[in-house]
C-alpha cells in the first residue's frame, strides 16, 4: 500500500502542464485509445458517463483546431488533441448502461428496476444548464484521470479551457446535445514545464 502511494504520488507531482511538445513523436491511436478506456474508470453522477472524445491526429485538422484555440503552439506539435465533450442529454443512456450493469452482475433485477426509474424520474426533468453543470463536472474528473495515466506512461500534457467552443462544434458539426469542455494536447515534452507553487493547506482548508 505505502509503495502504490508513493508512485501514485510521484506520478501526481511530476504531472505539468507541457506546452513545448516534439512535433517528431507519435503516440499510436491503440495507445491512446487504451489510455481512454482506463480513464473511463472515472466516477460520473449516477454513473451516466457524460463524456465524448475526438481524438485528432490528423495535421491538417490540428492546424484548423488551433486557430479555433487562439494559435496555440502546443495545439499543432502534440502527438494528439483530445477534444472532451459533455454530453448534456446523458440520460438517454439509462436503459443500456444500467442494463449492462446488471449483465455484469453488478446490480439485481430490482436495483436495476429502482435505478432505471431514479434515472429516468430526475434527469429528463431537471433544466438543460444543471445537465450541463452535472456533464462539465465529470468530464472535468475523466479529464484529470486521463493527463495522469498519460504522464504514468511517460507522456506529457496540458488541458486547455481557452478555445472559441461555438466554433469547435461547429467546425466538427456537433449535435446541439454535446458541449465541447476542454482540449488535451498530448505527447512528449521539447522542453521543461514551468513549476509553480500551490497554496498552503492552511489556507484552503478548515478542519473541524
Amino acid at each position: 500500500m505505502t509503495e502504490t502511494y508513493t508512485v501514485l504520488s510521484e506520478v501526481i507531482r511530476e504531472r505539468k502542464s507541457v506546452r513545448k511538445f516534439d512535433p517528431s513523436y507519435t503516440i499510436s491511436k491503440e495507445e491512446i485509445a487504451s489510455m481512454l478506456k482506463q480513464a473511463t474508470e472515472a466516477p460520473s453522477s449516477s454513473n451516466l458517463q457524460p463524456w465524448r472524445f475526438i481524438v485528432i491526429q490528423d495535421q491538417e485538422t490540428k492546424k484548423k483546431v488551433k486557430q479555433i484555440a487562439y494559435n496555440q503552439e502546443q495545439i499543432e506539435t502534440c502527438s494528439a488533441v483530445i477534444a472532451v465533450i459533455a454530453d448534456t442529454e446523458m440520460h438517454h443512456n439509462i436503459d443500456k448502461i444500467y442494463r449492462s450493469n446488471f449483465e455484469a452482475g453488478n446490480i439485481d433485477e430490482i436495483n436495476l428496476e429502482r435505478q432505471t426509474q431514479n434515472a429516468k424520474a430526475l434527469y429528463p426533468s431537471v433544466p438543460s444548464e444543471v445537465r450541463m453543470n452535472i456533464a462539465s463536472f465529470d468530464t472535468g474528473l475523466i479529464s484529470m484521470q486521463l493527463m495522469l495515466l498519460a504522464k504514468a506512461k511517460g507522456y506529457d500534457t496540458v488541458c486547455m479551457g481557452g478555445f472559441n467552443k461555438k466554433q469547435f462544434a461547429e467546425e466538427f458539426e456537433l449535435d446541439s446535445r454535446y458541449a465541447p469542455v476542454v482540449l488535451i494536447a498530448l505527447g512528449k515534452a521539447a522542453a521543461p514545464a514551468y513549476n509553480s507553487t500551490r497554496m498552503a493547506v492552511e489556507e484552503i482548508a478548515t478542519f473541524i
